[in-house]
Parts: C-alpha cells; structure tokens; sequence
C-alpha cells in the first residue's frame, strides 16, 4: 500500500469509521496506477442487470466474466464492481489481484416504464465479506417515488457494512415524474443527490456529469442570486464536489454511454481540474474492442495523474 500523506488526509475526513472501513478505503485509493494521489479510475459492470446481454454484443468477449478482471487488472484500475454473479465466477482466479466491490441493488428494463424508478436488493453484506470485497455499492434514485425506501434499505445495509469493516459507495441518480429528462442531469439535481448520498453515510459517490441547465426554480433563483458558477463542466464538477461536504467525500462521476475517446478525455480533464476524484467508466471500456480500451484507459489515467 502506497499511504502517502494526500491518502492520509483523505482517512481522516472520515471520523466515525473503525479501522476496518478505513483500512478497505485505503486499498481503494491505495491500488492500481493512481495509487497514494487520491484519485481513483473504477471499472463497473452492472450494466448486463440493467440492460441485458445485448450490453455486451459490441465486444463478444466481455460475455466472459473473467474479461473484465482482467481488464481492470491490466489497466491498473483501483477497482472492479459488479453484482454476486459476476464476482462469484472470477474471485477465486483473481484473488489479491484487484479491490472488489459488490454492487448490491439492481433494475432491469423489463421492469416496466410505468413503474416508479427502483432496484431490487440481489446480494447480501454476507455476500461481500465471503467473496473478500472491499465495499458495498448500492444505487439510490432521488426524485422515484420509492427513493425513501431506498433511503431505509441502504441505512440499513450501509449500518451493516461499516460494523464488518467494509466501505459503502452509493450510485446516485435522479429519476421520477417529477423530473423532466434534462432534469435528471441537471446542476442542482445532481448536486442534490450527490449531497443526500453523503447524508447517507457514502464513503465514495457516484454521479452523472451534470449539465448547466437548472431544473428547480428555487434552485435557479439562488443560483443567480449569488452568481454560482456552472458554465463550463469544471465549474459545475466543482460545485457537485463542494456539496459533498465541500470535498471532504470522494466523488467520482459516471463515464456514461459509449462515446468518442477525445469526448471522455475532455471530461477528465474537468473533473482533474475541479477537485473530483476520478471516473466509474464501464460500457465505454467494455464495448471497445479490448486494446482499444486499454489504450483508452491509459489515457485516462495519465490525465488524472498530471492534475493530480
């Protein structure tokens, strides 16, 4: 473990957790190519829950679920997360190789658009300590109109985690009628949720990179009231990292649908920028072609490592 003084300071902003949480955190921030500067590049595959095979019909080779440890392994990533089954079919193989984290909620598209936003908890804190994961993660949606049972369920898991020594990373999206689409990435709907995942007990957040548009009209007027600046994506990063406990949480933003590599470049330079402490990239890495990605994240990885 690379504990250098910026990892240390870090700990520090966490001051009720036991050693074990802190000892899981510092393997997070501790692993892979950005080890010891605070800044953390995860490889998420939950998207087969959400979206279903067809997820992975760009690149065959990502139906092997030992394709994405090695992925991350080789890219140098500080982690890999997906739901039990996908950790089950590889955590014997790569054992010690890579931090895991057990994403312990899930959705799917066959839900039924009508249905309010939700996820179904799939995976157990027992779960998570059996396979030797270094955190939970568990996906809220704000704005749902079962986001206050989701509230209830990660209190209640995240309470369970930290008591075994295990960090918690809460995905939070916005989603519900009450949202219009541009909402659901707003500047003040994603600082809001940022800032509830931290209310929440979240050690690491993920959020979506928000847009200048601001979807609350109280929002707006204050935030023309007292000029905060949201023009440019550093600016708005900035302000997502500042409502989480001004920067005293990792914040980590969501690489989204596949795009152009100079795109994801762009938005890693602003988070670099802004204080925000790395990206949770998945269908960009694995719906490349593997050298493809792995040249992608090289990339990534330096521009974190420059800024830091």
């Amino acid at each position: 473990m690379k504990v250098t003084q910026r990892v240390k300071k870090i700990l520090s902003y966490y001051e009720s957790d036991n050693p074990g949480t802190k000892n899981n955190l510092a393997r997070l921030l501790t692993h892979g190519r950005l080890g010891g500067t605070g800044r953390m590049i995860i490889l998420p595959v939950d998207q087969g829950f959400e979206h279903g095979p067809r997820t992975f019909v760009a690149n065959p080779a990502a139906f092997h679920p030992h394709y994405h440890f090695q992925m991350a392994v080789d890219a140098g990533l500080a982690a890999y997360a997906a739901p039990l089954g996908w950790l089950e079919a590889g955590v014997d193989t790569f054992a010690g190789m890579i931090p895991t984290i057990l994403k312990m909620n899930s959705s799917n598209t066959l839900y039924g658009k009508n249905n309010p936003p939700d996820q179904a908890v799939t995976a157990t804190v027992a779960d998570a300590l059996r396979l030797g994961c270094s955190a939970i993660g568990f996906t809220i949606y704000p704005g749902s109109d079962a986001s206050l049972e989701m509230f209830e369920e990660i209190r209640d898991l995240a309470a369970e985690a930290k008591a075994c020594g295990l960090a918690v990373v809460i995905w939070s999206y916005a989603r519900g009628a009450s949202l219009s689409k541009a909402g659901e990435t707003a500047i003040d709907v994603i600082s809001y949720g940022a800032h509830m995942a931290a209310l929440l007990g979240a050690h690491i957040i993920k959020v979506k990179l928000p847009t200048d548009h601001l979807e609350g009209e109280d929002a707006k007027k204050l935030y023309l009231q007292h000029g905060i600046k949201i023009k440019t994506l550093e600016d708005r990063v900035r302000h997502v990292v500042q409502s989480c406990f001004n920067g005293r949480r990792l914040v980590i933003f969501s690489g989204g649908e596949t795009k152009e590599v100079d795109s994801l470049f762009k938005d890693a330079q602003a988070i670099a920028a802004a204080g925000g402490n790395g990206l949770i990239i998945g269908r960009n890495t694995f719906q490349r072609p593997r050298e493809e990605a792995i040249s992608m994240l090289d990339g990534l990885t330096r521009i974190f490592k420059e800024q830091r």
